[in-house]
C-alpha cells in the first residue's frame, strides 16, 4: 500500500498528478454534457453528491503533510459552512429566503449534508489559489473571499433549474453575495491561520473546471 503521507518519488509523482487531473476533468465534463444535452438530466444530477466527495479526496490525496491542524480545519469549516447554510434556511437572515431541493443528497434541518463539504472544498481551494500571489495576509484574504464568491456567481443562476437551491419569488438577493464575502472572509482567516502547508498541485485545475463548468451551464440554459 502507497503512503501518501510520505514524499513522492519524482518520477510518479507528475504521474499520480496526471491521473488525478483526468478524473477531475472527467466527472465535470460527463456532468456537464450531461445535464446541457441529455434528454434525462436527472440521472447525472444524481451522482453531484459523489462528484463532491471524490473532487475533495482528490485535494486531500494532494494535500502534503495531513496534520492535525490540517484536519482540525476540515471539520472547523465543515461543521461552521453547515451551521450558516441551517441559520440561513431556518431565519433567512444569513444569506437571504432560499431552501434546498434534493440533487445535493440527504438533507438535515433542511440542509443538504454535502454542502459543509462544499465550503471547506471552497474555502480550501480558493485560500491556496490565493498564494500564488506574495500579498500580505488581509489582500490576500480579501482575494480568496473574492474567488469563492465569483463561483457562487457563476453557481446561482443555473441552481434552482437543477435543484440545488430555490430562492423566495425567484430572486438572488445582493444579500446573498454581501453574505457569502462575510463568511469567506472568516473562514479565509481560518484557514490563514491554520498551521498547515498551504501548497496543492490540483488546486488551480479544480478551480477553474468547476467555474467553467458552472459558467458554461448557465450560458446553455439561456
Amino acid at each position: 500500500m502507497v503512503d501518501y503521507t510520505e514524499p513522492l518519488p519524482a518520477v510518479t509523482a507528475p504521474r499520480r498528478l496526471r491521473v488525478a487531473q483526468g478524473l477531475v476533468l472527467l466527472f465535470h465534463i460527463t456532468g456537464f454534457v450531461g445535464l446541457a444535452f441529455s434528454k434525462d438530466p436527472g440521472f447525472y444530477l444524481r451522482f453531484t453528491p459523489l462528484t463532491l466527495l471524490l473532487t475533495a479526496v482528490l485535494l486531500i490525496a494532494f494535500q502534503p503533510g495531513r496534520t492535525l491542524s490540517f484536519w482540525g480545519f476540515c471539520i472547523t469549516v465543515s461543521l461552521l459552512g453547515f451551521a450558516a447554510e441551517v441559520i440561513g434556511v431556518t431565519t433567512g437572515k444569513f444569506f437571504g429566503h432560499y431552501y434546498y431541493g434534493h440533487t445535493l443528497g440527504l438533507l438535515v434541518m433542511g440542509v443538504p449534508l454535502a454542502i459543509g463539504l462544499n465550503w471547506l472544498v471552497l474555502t480550501y481551494v480558493c485560500g491556496t489559489l490565493s498564494r500564488y500571489l506574495p500579498l500580505p495576509e488581509l489582500p490576500r484574504t480579501i482575494l480568496a473571499a473574492l474567488l469563492m464568491v465569483g463561483l457562487d456567481m457563476c453557481m446561482e443562476p443555473v441552481a434552482s433549474t437543477y435543484d440545488f437551491w430555490h430562492w423566495t419569488a425567484s430572486v438572488i438577493p445582493f444579500q446573498n453575495f454581501r453574505d457569502w464575502f462575510i463568511f469567506s472572509c472568516v473562514l479565509q482567516m481560518l484557514f490563514n491561520r491554520a498551521n498547515f502547508t498551504k501548497t496543492n498541485a490540483l488546486v488551480p485545475l479544480v478551480y477553474l473546471t468547476q467555474l467553467l463548468f458552472f459558467f458554461l451551464l448557465g450560458a446553455v440554459q439561456q
